[in-house]
């Protein structure tokens, strides 16, 4: 065998532990940013469907079936799943004009992860939104 051909074989080895050196690494890298999209694109959503809950909200006459409704009309298109959604104050059919009303809507990224990994599994993602009543 010749010298140059014995040296192109190294070369072809030397490539192959690269690149059994940087693959994990770069499907790490890959992994990590999917999922983080993924989550930022979930909060978007929260953010909506609190916005449009709070919307429901100032209404007069409206009830939390109304509020949950709304803020689920945005969840539910996204396949967003285990979401806890509140107003403060919960009695806010009967809060004066004025009033500053929170909607709050809160989902656990572990359910929502699109991913099965452990980058956010243990977070929960909320979103509020406030606006005063002025109906």
């Amino acid at each position: 065998m010749s010298i140059k051909g014995h040296l192109r074989r190294n070369k072809r080895g030397a490539a192959v532990v690269e690149f059994a050196i940087v693959l994990p690494v770069f499907i790490l890298i890959l992994m990590g940013s999917i999922e983080t999209c993924s989550m930022i694109f979930l909060q978007q959503t929260l953010e909506m469907a609190a916005y449009e809950g709070a919307r429901v909200a100032i209404e007069p006459k409206t009830t939390f079936l109304n509020v949950e409704s709304a803020a689920k009309q945005i969840l539910k298109p996204r396949r967003i799943r285990n979401s806890s959604i509140s107003v403060i104050p919960s009695d806010f059919q009967s809060a004066p004009y004025g009033t500053f009303l929170r909607v709050s809507v809160s989902v656990p990224c572990s359910s929502n992860s699109v991913i099965a990994s452990r980058f956010y599994s243990s977070r929960t993602l909320t979103a509020n939104v406030e606006m005063m009543k002025e109906f």
